[in-house]
């Protein structure tokens, strides 16, 4: 096959095939000719040709009729339709039929080569989206989890390593790194998989209403308990129970779920009975536990339960290689969320997505790609659809406070960066903290967690 692909040529006229045929030639093409649809469609399959110039009016099998035809045997055929003055809106009609453009007869060559060059770019955009889709599908993606570095790679091995087991597992990493999908492909990977998948929202209720909804309670154990309920721990049994941000339990609670975890079994508040369970127990967090030890905000045998087999998600900024990849996802879903046809994001902003820090992590990327998609009025994702922050970094304060530095750990250092981070949002939102927590791109109870543990006095936010 010549360098520049194979274009078949559908035509009932000899004079076209001997023009087209020169001319395609002598441009680096190798050509295939037919002359009635019946021919046409004998030879086509999926991935033979590169490109394919249909007549529109033929004896027989029409354009239209052939122009389905192959559509139905190959749906990513590019089509060219050649069509007379006359036809032309027989023409239009094959393009919402799925034609990729046409030309008429009598056709300039310049003209023709011209299509023909745009027809083959948009044919090399929908094999690389053919291509990642199927990578996505595959290689690099792992119940939803997507991702090719290495870092990642390690992720999947650990997951399909402990899956299958009774252990305990502990997620740690930063907010918006994916914890809970994790969760998920643990326990759809695991003999528990068709048994229920229970989530604890750990920091978002207070201490009384958690323990409710954890063990149930029995009618008039407390104010408002008009009737028994079963709790979370009940409704998981023989599966999994998710607690996302476990080091937001209070002491108590953490110590009555150490209980459960040696016994397996529980009371009901107001109850006397033990109710026994078979429960996975996977925890997440996005603090040191072990700093939280040392603090007096964890229990030590808690935590020795609860790290059996522990496995760290990476943030963004630690695997920026799985950028194009977690872009390309995110683009297909709100594309279709919202009918339309986004085939890409320019160069100029997968290199500001590829300098950004993520402090939000794929959280953060996820919510730009949704706005991004909504706001764009063009096919690609440009910087116009993007927040200025992105590329007019406003970080002189958190710069000035790192460089003033002179002693302290990692730890202390990024510590001091999170909360100036913070502050930052916090101003810009005027302290309205579910904003601010959309632009950092985490969970609100997380940024109020964060907000707890950083010491941050949200009633003095001026500079």
């Amino acid at each position: 096959m010549a360098q520049q692909g194979l274009i078949h040529i559908i035509d009932d006229e000899p004079i076209i095939h001997e023009v087209l045929g020169d001319l395609l030639t002598t441009e680096g093409y190798d050509v295939d000719s037919s002359y009635n649809g019946e021919e046409a469609l004998e030879k086509h399959s999926p991935d033979t040709y590169d490109l394919t110039l249909l007549d529109l009016l033929m004896p027989g099998m029409n354009g239209i009729e052939v122009l389905n035809k192959i559509k139905k045997i190959d749906p990513h055929a590019v089509i060219i339709i050649i069509t007379a003055y006359a036809s032309v809106e027989s023409a239009i009609s094959a393009m919402k039929k799925g034609a990729f453009d046409y030309i008429q007869k009598p056709f300039k060559h310049s003209e023709l080569l011209l299509t023909i060059d745009r027809a083959r770019e948009h044919k090399k955009l929908q094999d690389e989206n053919i291509r990642l889709k199927d990578e996505l599908k595959s290689k690099f993606s792992f119940e939803n989890i997507i991702g090719k570095s290495q870092v990642m790679n390690n992720v999947f091995d650990t997951i399909r390593a402990a899956a299958p087991t009774r252990s305990t597992i502990l997620l740690q990493g930063e907010s918006g790194t994916g914890k809970e999908l994790a969760a998920k492909a643990i326990h759809q990977n695991s003999d528990r998989a068709n048994a229920p998948f229970m989530i604890v929202n750990s920091g978002s209720l207070p201490p009384d209403l958690l323990e409710s909804n954890l063990f149930g309670h029995l009618r008039g154990a407390f104010t408002g308990a008009f009737s028994d309920k079963k709790g979370l721990f009940e409704a998981a049994d023989k599966g999994s129970i998710f607690f996302d941000e476990i080091s937001s339990l209070n002491m108590e609670t953490q110590a009555k779920l150490l209980r459960v975890m040696q016994d397996r079994e529980f009371m009901r508040l107001g109850g006397t009975k033990m109710i026994k369970v078979d429960v996975r127990l996977i925890a997440a967090t996005n603090t040191d536990l072990e700093d939280q030890i040392q603090q007096n905000r964890f229990r030590q045998d808690l935590f020795f339960r609860l790290n059996v087999i522990k496995i760290e998600l990476p943030a963004l900024r630690e695997r920026k290689e799985d950028i194009p990849l977690l872009v390309k996802h995110f683009l297909d879903i709100y594309s279709k969320e919202n009918r339309k046809e986004i085939t890409g994001i320019s160069e100029d902003v997968m290199e500001v997505f590829a300098n950004y820090e993520w402090p939000g992590n794929i959280r953060e990327l996820e919510n730009l790609i949704e706005r991004a998609v909504v706001l764009t009025k063009t096919n690609i994702i440009t910087r116009n659809s993007l927040p200025p922050f992105l590329y007019e970094p406003e970080g002189k304060e958190v710069a000035a406070d790192l460089t003033s530095v002179k002693s302290g750990t990692l730890k202390d250092q990024t510590r001091l960066f999170q909360k100036n981070w913070i502050l930052q949002a916090l101003r810009k939102t005027n302290g309205v903290q579910n904003k601010a927590a959309q632009l950092l791109g985490v969970k609100p109870t997380t940024l109020n967690e964060m907000i707890k543990r950083l010491d941050i006095d949200i009633n003095n936010l001026e500079v």
